[in-house]
């Protein structure tokens, strides 16, 4: 049996915001490219994982494919139909299809409504039910996310954090949507609450059907709860592959360099693990690098990398990634090597100048002994 169409298409996707200059006479004088051409697919009933530190683009790239900000170019295909070519009007039933749990449970909540009020306002919206219809349609959302339905006049600020991530979910489960952009929504609570809201949505997911993107910094987290991964840098999508495969064989340096950065709990594992630091800022999304966007970090870069832009492509089945090292992969192996030769040269040379000073301590210690000894003797001879 072939693969299934996938539910939503994405190619070329841009999102670019202007930057003005001026005040009787404004201008655009540069823009900040915060999603610069990103290509990938999302199949029925399956949750690709979105990483990538802070500032890589990936809320805009959530908000973008729900149409929460217009892309400035690119496709946007959901079901077979092009969302950033249709009007407000048109898009607007569409919108019952594509929901977002925001990532802070405080802020995405209006504190002047009662729950019934912001979970049952989708409803509301699309005249899906009025009344004690919509009553009874509130109190089952609440009761399926954890929440008790008698709660249904308090407000936010009586709810605990997780619990208001709950109301999140519900509200955005109201419409029976098909696809749900997830950002980063157990960033804000405790580990023990993140767990309890992944396996809430695990369920939903395995019950009504559901297509996640889920946003995350944790790649713990993603691992746990992701088919697929994809990792972002600079607007750039560097690398996509399924969750397990990308943890154990990871194509791109960026992605290394995230993993390695993952504590690992066993210590002598984690004594024989090579921790790869990164060297430099991350560049400007004003003002990116010429090339591969990652060059200016990439312990394997060269001049290649420098003047010409990576094609995202499938370097093994099902195995996207944006490197040149793809086509070279005898560089990757002989500049780790080298790597691994300068670490141990390193420790080598931090365990001889411990040694060394360990010796200049002993040698200290035992002519101060011996000055002592030798002043003692001559205070008895003087007393003689």
């Amino acid at each position: 049996m072939g693969k299934p169409e996938p539910l939503l298409k994405v190619r070329n996707l841009k999102m670019h915001f202007p930057v003005y200059r001026g005040v009787f006479v404004r201008r655009e004088v540069e823009r900040v490219r915060a999603v610069d051409g990103l290509d990938f697919d999302i199949y029925p009933g399956e949750t690709l994982g979105l990483v990538g530190e802070s500032g890589c683009g990936k809320s805009t790239t959530g908000r973008a494919l729900i149409q929460l900000y217009r892309p400035t170019d690119g496709e946007v295909v959901f079901d077979g139909q092009n969302l950033c070519e249709l009007e407000e009007n048109q898009l607007h039933p569409l919108r019952r299809d594509l929901q977002m749990i925001f990532q802070d449970p405080y802020a995405s909540l209006n504190p002047r409504m009662t729950v019934g009020d912001i979970i049952g306002e989708p409803l509301r919206v699309h005249r899906l039910a009025k009344g004690q219809k919509l009553r009874r349609r509130v109190q089952e959302l609440m009761d399926t996310v954890g929440l008790d339905p008698r709660y249904i006049r308090r407000y936010p600020h009586e709810f605990s954090g997780g619990q208001r991530q709950r109301i999140g979910i519900a509200r955005a489960l109201a419409c029976e949507p098909r696809f749900i952009v997830c950002d980063e929504p157990v960033s804000a609570l405790d580990v023990s609450i993140q767990a309890q809201i992944m396996n809430l949505m695990e369920d939903l997911q395995e019950e009504f059907d559901l297509t996640f993107l889920f946003i995350a910094h944790d790649l713990a987290v993603v691992r746990h709860i992701s088919d697929r991964i994809a990792v972002m840098y600079l607007g750039n999508l560097a690398e996509v592959a399924d969750g397990d495969e990308i943890y154990v064989n990871p194509l791109h340096p960026y992605t290394e360099a995230l993993l390695s950065a993952v504590p690992i709990p066993d210590p002598e594992i984690e004594k024989e693990r090579t921790q790869i630091v990164l060297e430099g800022d991350v560049p400007s999304p004003l003002d990116p690098p010429s090339g591969c966007v990652f060059h200016t970090r990439c312990p394997y870069a060269w001049e290649r990398c420098a003047k010409e832009k990576p094609q995202f492509k499938e370097a093994q089945p099902g195995h996207q990634v944006a490197c040149h090292l793809v086509d070279e992969p005898d560089r990757r192996e002989r500049i780790r090597s080298e790597m691994a030769t300068d670490s141990a040269n390193g420790a080598l040379e931090a365990s001889s100048e411990e040694v060394s000073a360990q010796s200049a301590d002993g040698e200290d210690d035992s002519n101060e002994g011996a000055s002592e000894v030798a002043t003692v003797a001559g205070g008895a001879e003087e007393k003689t």
